[in-house]
């Protein structure tokens, strides 16, 4: 008995490795990368390499604690949570790279657009497509699902739309009036989304799968919630420094080879890199048939990008006086309007299947075609 107890609170090295070996690698390249020469190239790159396979290690070690968190917390505040600490990443990512060297425009925008093609085109089709695969249909709170696809659309289109018909400043671009206001609109209507989920409607955001033995189960194999806590938030803060050091090489790199979508390249790395364990998060929940569990996390993820990123991004913009282009080119305004058209039919009946997976999925193959080939 003893033994069995013993096993179920010891805790694999990696969960500890990863979260805190990330802090110290990214600490290790931030102190060592001024006194490296340029000629060892090679160094450079294996460095870039174990910097990946870091990354990708902890993205699933943060996950695990992420997942432990949210059983201790029940839902929908375990998937907020996770939600909000990757929201907190992307947006430092996004800061940090506008903040260093010349002025980039467009970077956030690019961002930002690449995590809703991402969440609405990609992880939604995948989860559609295995989940439907596995078990032919699957049934989904329709209250909810629609909830969080209208904040998308209005945050979409008031951040990445409207400011190509506004007639204060050129076509694509918020005066300082206007990108505060819709900042603040943002947030306000991110926060009534959240309140909605948490508390006036969270019935409408959770699915009673779970039996209380399982969920208790579950629990103790969680371990102590501080400690799950405190390795989600230094793994999260291990992957933004190393994803900042990567991305910055990958933009030298695409502006070194006049890459013409470098930005374009580089806001669907950093989407992608950051929305990994959200993603890793959905799928699995969508292979258990917690279909609605999985669509909480992927267009909660999007619901709090646009909500809080664009206002963070704002006001650092604001304050340094950087130029901020937010208004997609057509091609773009296109592809996300379809996206989420999609999304409306998708999850209109309140079931769905392994085709509408593959809707979805075709309009993200799309979307990463015409990056590379635009």
């Amino acid at each position: 008995m003893r033994k069995s107890v013993l096993a179920v609170h010891r805790r694999p090295i990696g969960q500890y490795l990863f979260p805190i070996g990330s802090l110290g690698l990214a600490a290790l390249i931030h102190f060592g990368a001024a006194s490296m020469e340029p000629s060892l190239l090679s160094i450079k790159i294996l460095a870039l390499i174990v910097v990946a396979i870091f990354i990708f290690a902890t993205v699933f070690v943060v996950l695990h604690h992420a997942e432990a968190v949210a059983r201790r917390l029940g839902e929908p505040y375990g998937t907020l949570l996770l939600t909000f600490s990757v929201t907190a990443i992307e947006a430092s990512v996004i800061v940090s790279m506008m903040l260093h060297g010349e002025n980039n425009p467009t970077l956030a925008r690019e961002s930002v657009f690449s995590t809703v093609m991402i969440v609405c085109a990609g992880v939604v089709g995948i989860c559609l497509t295995l989940g439907g695969l596995k078990h032919r249909y699957q049934d989904i709170k329709r209250q909810g699902t629609n909830a969080c696809l209208a904040v998308i659309m209005a945050l979409t289109v008031l951040t990445l739309i409207l400011p190509n018909y506004t007639l204060a400043t050129s076509p694509g671009t918020f005066s300082a009036s206007q990108l505060a206001f819709v900042s603040v609109l943002s947030v306000l209507l991110y926060g009534a989304f959240v309140f909605a989920q948490m508390v006036r409607h969270r019935g409408d955001f959770i699915e009673d799968l779970t039996s209380s033995a399982e969920h208790e189960e579950h629990v103790s194999e969680g371990g102590k919630v501080t400690t799950n806590v405190l390795l989600l938030f230094v793994g999260l803060a291990g992957i933004v420094l190393l994803t900042e050091q990567v991305a910055g090489s990958i933009e030298n790199g695409l502006e070194f080879l006049q890459v013409t979508q470098a930005d374009a390249i580089v806001g669907f790395f950093v989407a992608a890199l950051v929305l990994m364990p959200e993603a890793v998060s959905a799928v699995r929940a969508a292979l258990n048939n917690e279909l609605q569990r999985g669509l909480n996390v992927a267009l909660g993820s999007a619901c709090a990008t646009i909500g809080l990123t664009i206002p963070a991004i704002g006001a650092a913009s604001l304050l340094t006086g950087r130029s901020l282009t937010l208004g997609l080119g057509p091609g773009d305004t296109v592809l996300l309007i379809l996206a989420l058209a999609i999304s409306i039919v998708s999850f209109g009946t309140g079931r769905t299947t392994m085709l509408t997976g593959l809707v979805h999925l075709v309009v993200f193959v799309a979307y990463l075609f015409l990056i590379f080939v635009p």
